[in-house]
């Protein structure tokens, strides 16, 4: 067996010890929560009729109480094309818990924003705070105490932290993700990518543009690039929450139908009620967060999770912080280059060897955990295999020994980059994420005088006078999760990258995200202390730059910096909260969240987690 990389168990290990008084209130918790909420015959006659009344022909299991009933929290709607399939789910897995003697329900819904939708506009808003909203959503499907398992129905970008936060306390219970799978590739990202620079220097109309975006976002299934919803993805296959090789599987094939009664099937058979408990608290520990942030450097994968994974690892009573990141991200290689990073999409990533490559290469190299509980037999070693589907027969196969297509996926040993996609900057501009694995390396370090704005549409209004035509660092402040719930700011990506593209010196920074549609401009985002002060009234370092300044972002040397006196100085005038499109009624979301560093989330703050 491999012995593990020394940065991985130094990491492991100071985390277990940072997190021991809050793991162990968790687990004592669980453990309690099993003992109480274990059995749903605990319920009085009148709770279990009202729970089973509408339930057909598996009401005589329900009232007999002795096989496993499965909740089946969606994440539904057809509005989101990721989201489309899942309409079919319920009455699927129904018949598939039937099929192993247990019976199925959906225990509730949430909420699923489309950020591709919002993108720019005020809703965008209330992207990050939807996660939240998600977690608080799954608590109160799951509160009917009617369940022995949570199959939990759910793919985008704030959806799985959501619920894997929500289901995390519910932990008691095993619980499986289940996924539905990449929509087919469209036109080539960079044909996509140009046509939208295009737009920008306003040389193509928006009847181009659309058609441009039409051919890319065309069907069912996860957008293709490498982002939050795919990062999603590879983050359960390496958190062992999905049945093996789930990930990237195309919707409506018969191989996807498949994975998902397997996924019915196994969760039925890890019940308490079974001889194979494996419930979520024991499945989710720190070994698995390492995982994680593993999978994570080595695919390039979205940024966002450095916000993502703090929260959901904190639901489970695990405590990490940036410098975990930043001394994996020195020991894990760069095994992967999906668009954004690279020119294939997921289903080219999937083609060339996809998760089962990557796991294994991570596993062989001892740059992941093998010995974790996962839902499925076999431990950490099913992941580094993919699902066939033949005769009506599912069965796994080892992972190619060979990459696919060696401008994508390469080996631990020939990786693309020393160390992971994510560089961890500072300085007295504040602590930030920069993802190192979407720009070239000659762009790592940019030292320029700075333009400070407010709003992205602050910017485009410069960009068009042509007043950013220079080498510049473009600082967009006051969009952090205090000062307006944390927007992605992905509309500043084509015109930076028209002025990269003419030659200058270009760079962002910012405590807004980008997220793992981050393209070749290099930024710092994330920053934190944010602008905006915090509850204590400490304001953030960004709130006091000006115009002119000299600021120096550089993933070489990891700093965050600016020349400037920044100590005389009174903080700008933060922009008033906005009205409109619900983002009044998150107000209590923004005045009590935490830090981008500790997840940016109120309701673990206010929960004391």
């Amino acid at each position: 067996m491999t012995n593990l990389a020394p940065a991985l168990s130094r990491v492991t290990d100071r985390i277990i010890e940072r997190s021991k008084p809050s793991r162990t209130r968790y687990l004592e918790l669980m453990a309690r929560e099993s003992d109480r909420h274990a059995d749903r015959n605990f319920l009085s006659c009148s709770n279990l009729a009202h729970g089973f009344a509408a339930s057909g022909e598996d009401k005589p299991s329900l009232a007999a109480g002795r096989a496993p009933n499965l909740g089946i929290v969606t994440a539904y709607n057809d509005m989101l094309s990721a989201h489309q399939p899942y309409g079919r789910y319920p009455e699927q897995m129904k018949l598939f818990a039937r099929e192993v003697g247990a019976t199925a329900q959906v225990a509730g819904g949430v909420p699923a924003m489309c950020d591709g939708v919002t993108q720019g506009f005020d809703g965008m808003e209330l992207s990050l705070f939807s996660r939240d909203t998600i977690a608080l959503s799954t608590a109160v499907a799951m509160s009917h105490a009617m369940f022995d398992g949570m199959a939990l129905l759910g793919i985008c970008d704030k959806i799985v932290p959501g619920l894997v936060i929500g289901a995390l306390r519910f932990g008691h219970l095993p619980a499986v993700f289940v996924p539905s799978g990449p929509m087919p590739t469209g036109i080539s990202n960079k044909e996509k990518q140009k046509t939208r620079q295009l737009y920008a220097e306003g040389k193509v109309g928006r009847d181009a543009l659309l058609a441009s975006e039409s051919a890319s976002y065309h069907a069912a299934g996860t957008c293709t690039f490498y982002g939050t919803a795919n990062s999603n993805q590879m983050m359960m296959e390496m958190m062992g929450l999905h049945v093996p090789g789930s990930a990237f599987i195309p919707p409506n094939t018969p191989l996807r139908q498949a994975l998902t009664r397997e996924a019915v099937h196994r969760l039925n058979a890890i019940t308490k009620k079974s001889n194979d408990y494996r419930p979520m608290a024991q499945v989710v520990d720190e070994k698995a967060i390492v995982n994680a942030i593993a999978g994570l450097l080595a695919t390039g994968g979205s940024t966002n999770h450095a916000i993502h994974l703090p929260a959901m690892a904190r639901a489970a009573g695990i405590i990490i912080d940036w410098d975990d990141f930043a001394e994996l991200s020195a020991a894990v290689p760069l095994l992967a280059r999906v668009y954004p990073n690279g020119s294939g999409d997921v289903n080219h990533f999937h083609a060339a060897g996809g998760m089962g490559w990557v796991v294994r290469e991570l596993l062989d190299a001892g740059l992941a955990h093998r010995d974790t509980l996962t839902i499925a037999e076999g431990g950490m070693d099913a992941y580094a295999k993919e699902p066939t589907y033949a005769d009506e027969k599912l069965a796994w196969i080892d992972a190619p020994t060979t990459s696919g297509d060696d401008t994508m996926l390469r080996p631990a040993s020939d990786p693309f980059l020393p160390e992971g996609g994510m560089q961890l900057v500072g300085g007295n501009l504040g602590r930030a994420t920069f993802k190192t694995s979407a720009v070239d390396k000659e762009r790592w370090t940019i030292e320029a005088p700075c333009r400070v704005f407010d709003t992205q549409e602050a910017v485009s209004a410069a960009f068009k006078a042509g007043e950013l035509d220079k080498d510049v660092v473009v600082v967009v402040r006051f969009q952090g999760p205090r000062a307006n719930g944390m927007p992605e700011l992905h509309k500043l990506t084509p015109p930076l990258g028209v002025l990269q593209d003419r030659g200058h010196k270009v760079a962002l920074v910012t405590d807004g995200r980008m997220s793992g549609a981050s393209g070749k401009v290099p930024a710092a985002i994330h920053v934190t202390p944010e602008a905006l002060p915090s509850a204590d009234g400490v304001w953030g370092p960004l709130a006091f730059l000006r115009d002119g300044d000299i600021v120096r972002l550089s993933a070489e040397d990891g700093t965050l910096s600016t020349t400037a006196d920044l100590s005389g100085r009174e903080p700008a005038p933060a922009p008033a909260s906005g009205e409109g499109m619900g983002r009044e009624l998150f107000a209590m979301f923004r005045s009590h969240a935490s830090g981008a560093e500790q997840g940016g989330s109120s309701m673990l703050a206010l929960a004391g987690l």
